[in-house]
């Protein structure tokens, strides 16, 4: 397989072992805080003051150093520096555990967590600390433009043409953490079934809904399993 690029999806799953929540397990985000409320653009409308506190919640999460870089985050990123092609993580999460742990090719299709957006210009810029509405937009000085740069339930993903361009060209693909559920990324398994020279596996601690549509599945804590998984794939470089 030498030269050959990966495509690697990334879910909430790969994060919980570094001290992240999830938000669809039974003790997960949405079973404490209402979707509509705090991932909607509507539930921004209604209270941005209420959005604002629970996004800088995870952000001081974040930055405090408390959730860091799991083993599973480490061997990705040793994969994308020793794999002699292209590595991508294409990632569901809004932490930087990924960049933490060393990985540079990555791109967050449901937004960052440590960046902002301005409604009024459309910039997307690095943020830290706290944000409100009364933040100043870094590039057009506005006061109360500034939002999460957060994909939001009704919103479309960033970076999808050049996703399905990345799917269309690797010869692997893999799925870490994920559970099936969120479309367009539960459905990329799908996408390359009828590729027959990609090669997709499923490394998870239990099936997602698509588990079936995998060449090959395996099951165990992410910590575990990737960096078990990364290992025998270099090996076979």
């Amino acid at each position: 397989m030498s030269g050959r690029s990966i495509v690697i999806l990334t879910g909430a799953g790969i994060s919980k072992e570094s001290g992240l929540d999830t938000f669809r397990d039974a003790d997960g985000v949405w079973g404490r805080v209402s979707v509509e409320d705090v991932a909607t653009l509507e539930g921004y409308r209604r209270d941005p003051a209420k959005v604002h506190a629970f996004y800088n919640a995870q952000r001081r999460l974040i930055e405090s150093g408390d959730a860091p870089p799991n083993p599973a985050h480490l061997a990705l990123a040793r994969l994308e520096k020793e794999w002699p092609g292209d590595v991508t993580v294409v990632t569901q999460n809004i932490d930087d555990l990924h960049e933490q742990a060393g990985s540079s090719h990555i791109l967050h299709m449901h937004g960052e967590l440590r960046k902002g957006r301005c409604e009024a210009c459309e910039g997307v810029f690095v943020w830290s600390g706290d944000m409100g509405t009364d933040s100043r937009c870094p590039a057009c000085g506005r006061v109360g433009s500034v939002r999460p740069h957060i994909v939001w339930f009704g919103e479309v993903p960033l970076d999808m043409p050049k996703i399905f361009e990345l799917l269309d060209r690797c010869s692997l693909f893999l799925s870490i953490g994920t559970s099936g559920n969120v479309y367009p990324a539960a459905g990329f398994v799908a996408h390359l079934r009828g590729k027959g020279v990609v090669r997709t596996v499923e490394l998870n601690l239990e099936p997602s809904r698509g588990a079936t549509l995998f060449h090959e599945t395996i099951y165990g804590p992410a910590s575990q399993i990737v960096p078990a998984f990364i290992d025998d794939l270099l090996a076979s470089r």
